[in-house]
């Protein structure tokens, strides 16, 4: 009775201890399975952004311009030479095949050594915590870093595979001057792909990321040539090459031969880029949220998530093929820049293919450096008469059985308090459609524009989508140019494109944006429409044709069996335009001061009848 009184007592005493273990054993386990938690998803989810180059093609397939901060070229293992790997894996981690993430054998000799001398000096990292540490963590040199960077080493090493890991360390090592990856550096010192260098080549960029400021080549030529021959005197020892074979790698001269930053045709290029934005935004939806948003910060939300996706896309790396013929774009700039000889003056022009409806050259202003104004395509300034053709002319045309040889009045005219006058403040009687159209009477245009209606003439004019004409701009001033904003020479180019043959296609630089591996990202879904019936199109580029003969655009040459063009000034001459085309190119330039001041002596020089002359040489 004694024995059981004890039993029970001993029983009851030991309950609240188990009670108190078993707690603290689930506290541990739910703390190990947090933290196992925390590390699987510190090790999936934190990888950096990378940046990867961005580079533009033009339509020989050359590369024109490249865009990054940093120099990177990733490359799958496979295509990495064995050698190349055989030089770190015998330098860095001769057991990388064999060990769960971390090297207790080096780790044990590293802790000896450092608590020896006091000072974090020897290391002991495998390939795996070099990754880990490039990835996810800090190059602090404390053991409270190290110990979390074992357990990362161990983690990774379980979520994937020893190769995927190689590959890792192979692509984003730091081999200084902003190149990160072996692909990279070998490009970059040596404009050669990896597998082009030979062995004695391979294993002097591989000196590098030891430490990248100490073996950097463009600075310490003689110290990187030092490690590369340590390194090869390690492939020896371990049995990889033969003494003779490394004797002879380290007889081979070393020239370097560093990597020039493509950065041809900036105007060009940063257009390009803008058009990124846009090509994006319609693939993927963004375009048709922002047009049918009524909030304007629901519009400004949008607009900024568009700039995010572009960047996020663009940091992927990219290869742009876009329709830049280089030859026409160097012609175009020089000759251009050539004419713009009063001091400030500037200019902004497209021109785009007629077969293809491509743009094929842009001129941003004079002296454009990347990031300046782009006169081409961000310079909204009132069109003058040169709207005459889209707005007005064609519009008529289309709108009953008139022809170039209608009447029109060309007198005075009021429409309420708008009574426009004529260049000159001349005074026309009733006159011919084509004779209003060679001489430019504002009168007749604003007659033609009442004929047509207001809506009905905007109407046409819409599937150009010019981006600062608003509900503002429905007015009789607009038949002669008078806008709000106004439009930019690359739209009114495209515009223009309509009087090829009636079809109208809303014209590119970009034709594919394909990733790094060959894959179509993005294309413009291109489908062309009839905006102007084949009659109408016969008669604008006869009217066309009849201002170069006969009108305000005598003077330009005709270089191929047709020339049509169609001139434009504002008030007190502080705008020139001419858009038109020929055979083989639609061209609109604008000339003009950054901020508006007159330009008679120009006008009357035709200063800008020569840019666009130019403008259509082949």
């Amino acid at each position: 009775m004694l024995k059981r009184f004890i039993g029970i007592v001993i029983i009851l005493f030991f309950i609240p201890i188990l009670i108190i273990v078993q707690e603290a054993i689930a506290v541990e386990l739910t703390t190990a399975n947090t933290f196992n938690e925390q590390m699987t998803h510190s090790i999936e989810l934190s990888a950096p952004s990378i940046n990867v180059p961005v580079s533009l093609v033009d339509r020989n397939g050359a590369i024109f311009a490249e865009e990054y901060v940093e120099w990177r070229d990733p490359l799958a293992l496979d295509s990495i030479p064995t050698f190349v790997r055989q030089l770190f894996l015998e330098s860095e981690d001769q057991s990388f095949f064999e060990h769960r993430g971390y090297d207790v054998a080096a780790i044990v000799r590293a802790f000896a050594i450092n608590t020896a001398t006091d000072d974090l000096k020897q290391g002991a990292s495998t390939i795996t915590q070099q990754v880990v540490r490039m990835r996810f963590l800090s190059t602090e040199k404390t053991y409270e870093r190290k110990l979390t960077e074992l357990f990362y080493a161990t983690e990774l090493e379980k979520q994937t595979t020893k190769d995927d890991i190689l590959e890792i360390y192979l692509n984003e090592m730091y081999f200084g001057n902003q190149v990160y990856g072996i692909g990279a550096a070998a490009s970059y010192y040596f404009s050669k792909p990896i597998y082009e260098l030979n062995e004695a080549q391979q294993a002097f960029i591989a000196a590098i990321p030891n430490n990248p400021s100490l073996y950097d080549p463009l600075v310490h030529f003689d110290q990187t040539k030092k490690r590369q021959e340590r390194l090869l005197d390690i492939l020896a020892k371990n049995n990889v090459i033969t003494m003779e074979e490394a004797e002879t790698y380290k007889n081979i001269p070393i020239t370097l031969q560093l990597k020039k930053k493509e950065s041809n045709f900036p105007a060009y290029s940063t257009y390009v880029l803008s058009e990124l934005s846009e090509l994006i935004a319609q693939s993927e939806g963004l375009a048709d949220q922002i047009a049918e948003a009524t909030d304007e910060a629901a519009k400004l939300a949008l607009k900024v998530q568009v700039q995010q996706r572009t960047a996020e896309v663009l940091a992927t790396g990219l290869v742009i093929e876009t329709a830049l013929d280089p030859r026409k774009q160097q012609q175009d700039e020089q000759a251009v820049t050539a004419l713009l000889k009063p001091e400030g003056l500037q200019a902004g022009a497209a021109v785009i293919d007629n077969e293809t409806r491509e743009i094929i050259s842009l001129f941003a202003g004079k002296n454009y450096k990347k990031a300046d104004f782009h006169r081409a395509f961000q310079a909204v300034r009132q069109p003058g008469s040169a709207i005459k053709p889209i707005l007005v002319y064609a519009p008529y045309f289309e709108s009953g059985p008139y022809t170039a040889n209608s009447r029109v009045n060309s007198g005075n005219i009021c429409i309420g308090s708008y009574c426009p006058t004529n260049v000159g403040g001349y005074v026309y009687g009733t006159t011919t459609v084509k004779e209003a159209f060679r001489h430019s009477h504002n009168t007749a245009a604003v007659r033609l524009l009442q004929t047509v209606s207001i809506d009905k003439a905007f109407s046409f004019i819409e599937p150009f989508h010019f981006k600062s004409l608003t509900q503002q701009d429905h007015s009789y001033a607009a038949a002669l140019g008078g806008l709000s904003k106004g439009m930019t020479p690359l739209e009114l180019a495209g515009a223009y494109t309509g009087f090829i043959n009636g079809t109208y296609m809303p014209v590119h630089a970009i034709r594919t944006v394909k990733d790094t591996k060959g894959n179509i990202l993005y294309e413009w879904a291109n489908q062309k429409i009839e905006v102007w019936s084949p009659t109408t199109v016969a008669t604008m580029r006869s009217l066309l044709s009849d201002v170069v003969t006969n009108g305000s655009g005598r003077g330009i040459p005709y270089t191929t069996a047709y020339t049509g063009a169609k001139t434009g000034t504002t008030d007190y001459y502080k705008d020139l335009w001419v858009g038109g085309l020929n055979e083989h190119y639609t061209t609109a330039v604008w000339v003009g001061y950054d901020k508006p001041q007159p330009m008679k002596r120009l006008s009357d020089q035709k200063i800008h009848l020569r840019l666009f002359s130019t403008l259509l040489k082949d």
